[in-house]
């Protein structure tokens, strides 16, 4: 298989093992959700350490030991985005497999298990038309400040969401335009998301308008933006405005 091909079979796959677990009916809530990150957890980094063993990796959910740092070709996954709303029994919740090469999302797949769709970067497909009122995908527990105040600024309806790959991949498809998110993330959280949003034609970078980075020493990336080409200068005035 393809690098990207093992991406997106891995991502399917884990999503598989994930439903599997949680049809089991022998956890719930915080207890599942820890349970399928070590479920997934474990298939992804054994599957990908057979695949390609001369790669470095990056989990979640397992022991960062700095070894990637000396390698090109590092594979980025998060077995679980959005361990609550899987532990809920919700459909916003992702799996995120992506490698990045010379610290660039080169390619991802993110499985939307519920959704029975796994979003590929070797596959794009057409995303939709924007409507006239533009949507902004936020948080459903604690949507950030700057995105509510972009959200206001443009007229924008709030799509409330769960995990981050989830709203990655709602501007993917077309079921919003505009993914802004400042609170604080992890290379795991956007590493698929961006691969797949880049393959498709979106604009991707920091909130600052700056490239994003990935397999870097420290792994914390605090913000994200994520939208449709057309809104990204707009976007990106508004945030310096209010940072101004």
């Amino acid at each position: 298989m393809t690098d990207a091909e093992l991406a997106a079979h891995f991502a399917e796959e884990a999503g598989r093992r994930l439903l599997a677990l949680r049809d089991e009916a022998r956890f719930e809530g915080k207890a599942l959700g820890d349970e399928g990150d070590a479920l997934a957890n474990a298939y992804l980094c054994e599957a990908l350490g057979r695949e390609r063993p001369d790669d470095g990796l990056l989990s979640e959910e397992s022991r960062d030991t700095k070894d990637r740092l000396a390698k090109s070709r590092v594979w980025i996954v998060d077995p679980v985005d959005g361990t609550r709303e899987y532990g809920e029994a919700r459909a916003d919740w992702a799996v995120h497999v992506a490698l990045a090469v010379d610290g660039v999302a080169t390619l991802g797949a993110v499985a939307l298990p519920d959704m029975g769709l796994v979003m590929r970067s070797d596959r794009p497909i057409a995303v939709p038309p924007a409507p006239a009122t533009p949507r902004m995908v936020v948080s459903r527990t604690r949507p950030a400040p700057e995105a509510l105040s972009v959200a206001q600024a443009l007229g924008a309806e709030l799509v409330p969401m769960g995990s981050a790959g989830a709203k990655a991949m709602a501007v993917v498809r077309g079921a919003a335009d505009i993914y802004l998110h400042s609170g604080g993330q992890y290379e795991w959280d956007s590493c698929a998301p961006v691969a797949v949003a880049l393959a498709h034609g979106l604009h991707c970078s920091r909130i600052d308008g700056t490239p994003l980075r990935y397999n870097q020493a420290d792994v914390y990336m605090p913000d994200l933006l994520i939208c449709r080409p057309d809104y990204a200068d707009r976007v990106l005035a508004l945030v310096g405005a209010k940072a101004g």
